[in-house]
């Protein structure tokens, strides 16, 4: 059986929000190290994985490893009934055909509960090797939101090029060009703005910008956003949510001939 408590229903729903334009149906994995979920979208360009783990929820309960399969559409119809303060709790019995959905409103004493369909749906697990990085950006998420938005009306695509100068978008399109560069920069008293740039080596890679700004959805569930880059191998970019747990997208580069 599965019981997992969240003190904010809006985690789950920000996370549902920023994936479902990418992928229509998966899988949620539970299992005893928390809430698991790894996607491609249709055009096998983009994954996306996703870790709420056990520190999140108070309580959280999976007594075998269970998936449930889930149409994100359908899900978020649900997840739309959540008020802001609202805490949520999901249920599912061992084999399950349903999803048992609760959400508890502490300042109205207010119950809303719901039973979500669920899908058998026969997805491949992709193995992500760990990959050390060339190029590692922390930036305001906000900020690469910004950048991505301002550069896709010129273009449909970015070249990330990070050096010891910095990290450079620069995208080229039919009305002109454009690019936006950043360096290292602290603030001690608002750590939130910082923008931190590891390099081992240089990095150039092009990405397509209509899939950028579509994980920039998720920069309403972190201030921050981790770029991560290395020649001839997908971007990552990750948000971290509460208790160690994070969503992250990966994406793989243009071919510039």
């Amino acid at each position: 059986m599965l019981e997992a408590r969240l003190d904010q229903a809006d985690i789950l729903k920000k996370v549902v929000d920023a994936i479902k334009d990418l992928v229509q149906d998966c899988n949620f994995d539970c299992n005893d190290s928390g809430i698991m979920l790894q996607a491609m979208d249709n055009s096998h360009v983009a994954l996306v994985s996703m870790a709420l783990k056990t520190e999140a929820f108070t309580p959280y309960r999976c007594d075998r490893n269970i998936a449930l399969g889930v149409n994100l559409t359908s899900l978020t119809k649900v997840l739309r009934a959540a008020q802001g303060e609202d805490v949520l709790t999901l249920k599912a019995e061992d084999a399950p055909d349903s999803l048992n959905i609760v959400f508890e409103s502490p300042v109205h004493d207010r119950i809303s509960e719901y039973d979500l369909k669920l899908m058998d749906i026969d997805q491949e697990h992709l193995g992500i090797p760990e990959t050390e990085y060339a190029a590692t950006i922390s930036m305001p998420s906000t900020e690469f939101k910004r950048i991505c938005m301002d550069l896709m009306a010129m273009s449909e695509s970015v070249t990330i090029d990070a050096s010891k100068d910095g990290v450079k978008f620069a995208c080229n399109g039919d009305i002109g060009n454009g690019s936006v560069t950043l360096r290292s920069h602290t603030d001690v008293d608002k750590p939130d703005t910082n923008v931190d740039i590891e390099l081992s080596e240089p990095v150039s890679l092009t990405f397509s910008l209509k899939y950028l700004v579509n994980f920039c959805k998720a920069s309403a569930l972190s201030k921050q956003v981790k770029i991560c880059l290395s020649n001839e191998v997908p971007l990552l970019v990750e948000y971290s949510l509460v208790g160690q747990s994070y969503l992250r997208f990966y994406l793989a580069p243009k071919v510039c001939y």
